[in-house]
């Protein structure tokens, strides 16, 4: 494995050692392997005091310092506090030694993933550290997913040089540093989110494949790629706007049939997914968490890019957002299979702007919105086998986009453009359909009139671009103070004081 640039690439972020052409656990991490795997009789593992002890005895001998002391009194927290009594003797008794198995079976588990990695639409497929502007795709299985995620667990995986690499932190040390710190119940629901995951791989492990996309628009001409467009790119598109549909109720993961599903996403992925945050991006990520391994090899996202991540598995129900997030139970993931094995389930990670305000209609802004969401929502293999422009691919691609307030909420931004960028976006992608959860906000209760009547006068992606365009120029030099669509059919605001935003 030695040879291979992919490899290379990935070693020094991994627990493992090189030698003679194989990869392997020091002696000491290995015996203390096999004393976890043989259950508490023999490691004495059966409290959380005691299991953030052999934590810490494991990154010892990994050359790595001890867990901050708020992590260790976190683990104890959780598992010895928090967690119910029968539970808790299960984890200890059950789970944990399968977690040990799993992590002595890595190093076999990494050889076979090398020595099955292929070449899919002319890209590789092994587990690699991507650069910024690197386009790409690694294809992992369930297990070797299930085996990192113990690594980031057991906060194994060496912090050196991330931060400059652009990775986010991957190991899981910070959740239960956060719990002890900053307690809160929906914390507290986050970590049985990632429990519950570990209990289920460990009684039953699934033998799917995840894949994980870095998408890039070229800042510059490429022969085989469409490249990040400009401004004339928009106005001048005569492309049809696709169908849009949308919903008050109900949220984008449960959505049944294959589509893309938007991951309101920071630019580092994962967002405060292993800290405290608790929103969109987080949620995702503790009922799909095969999601997370994506956080140890793909760094943070320019303008141009986004992330694809195609067959993660959904573990948990839920209720709530933010404070109010609760673990509601098991969740049995119905969806289908691709040929390559993965779950019909695509999560497209874009990242808005944070708190853009006024800049946010700035031309040059409203592009790097629509352009960030057209490299998630563009078919990019497709594109890159035409080596055509998007004008000219044939639309017949059935996999539509289903999304909400993206860039909103925490991030700022204005609900009514966003919706709108999205559109233009998923219809210059070729897509046939946007499914739109509005989560009942106010000032999108005319969407769905505001669709219709664009779509009853036909306009093209560039007739809609440049009215979007009009209407900013407008409120950026303050001859307007409401909202687009008051802008737009002020008839259909008459009697609404709420035509702002």
């Amino acid at each position: 494995m030695e040879s291979r640039n992919d490899f290379r690439s990935i070693l020094p972020f991994l627990p493992l050692f090189l030698r003679s052409s194989a990869v392997f656990w020091p002696p000491s991490v290995l015996e203390a392997l096999k004393s976890l795997s043989k259950g508490p009789i023999h490691s004495n593992v059966n409290s959380g005091q005691l299991f953030a002890l052999a934590i810490d005895d494991l990154r010892n001998s990994l050359g790595f310092s001890s867990l901050n002391l708020s992590a260790s009194l976190g683990f104890s927290l959780f598992f010895d506090d928090l967690m119910n009594k029968d539970d808790a003797v299960k984890w200890f008794t059950e789970v944990v030694p399968k977690l040990a198995d799993l992590l002595l079976r890595l190093p076999v588990l990494l050889e076979t993933h090398y020595q099955n990695a292929g070449v899919f639409n002319e890209m590789d497929t092994g587990l690699r550290l991507f650069e910024s502007q690197q386009s790409g795709i690694v294809f992992l299985s369930q297990e070797l997913i299930a085996a990192l995620l113990v690594c980031a667990l057991f906060c194994l995986f060496p912090t050196t040089n991330r931060g400059d690499k652009h990775l986010p932190p991957i190991n899981f040390d910070n959740l239960f540093l956060c719990l002890y710190e900053y307690y809160d119940v929906s914390q507290e629901n986050k970590i049985k989110c990632i429990v519950h995951y570990f209990e289920k791989i460990s009684s039953d492990m699934h033998v799917g494949n995840v894949s994980f996309e870095r998408k890039v628009l070229p800042l510059k001409n490429s022969p085989s790629c469409i490249v990040y467009p400009e401004a004339d790119f928009w106005s001048n598109s005569t492309l049809s706007l696709c169908k849009f549909e949308v919903c008050t109720s109900g949220l984008i993961e449960d959505h049944l049939t294959e589509a893309l599903e938007v991951d309101f996403a920071n630019k580092y992925l994962g967002g405060g997914a292993l800290s405290r945050g608790c929103v969109q991006e987080e949620i995702r990520f503790m009922i799909n968490p095969e999601s997370i391994i994506g956080m140890l090899f793909l760094p943070s996202m320019a303008d141009n890019e986004a992330i694809e991540i195609t067959g993660a598995e959904r573990f948990s129900n839920y209720t709530g957002y933010a404070k109010s997030f609760r673990f509601c139970g098991d969740y049995v993931d119905k969806k289908s299979f691709d040929t390559m094995g993965r779950r019909r389930t695509r999560i497209i990670a874009i990242d808005a702007l944070c708190n853009p305000g006024k800049r946010q209609y700035k031309l040059e802004f409203l592009l790097r919105e629509t352009n960030k969401a057209f490299c998630g929502f563009l078919d990019t293999n497709k594109s890159r086998q035409n080596k055509m422009p998007i004008n000219e691919i044939g639309n017949d691609i059935a996999i539509g986009v289903v999304t909400g307030n993206w860039g909103c909420g925490a991030f700022g931004g204005d609900p009514q453009i966003k919706a709108v960028i999205q559109w233009l976006a998923a219809s210059q992608g070729l897509r046939p359909f946007v499914l739109y959860y509005t989560f009942n906000l106010e000032v999108l209760q005319k969407l769905q009139e505001v669709v219709q009547w664009i779509i009853l006068h036909e306009w093209t992606v560039g007739e809609l671009w440049n009215i979007l365009v009009e209407y900013s120029n407008q409120r950026l030099k303050g001859k307007t103070k409401v909202g687009f669509f008051s802008w737009l059919l002020p008839y259909l605001y008459n009697d609404d004081p709420m035509n702002f935003y």
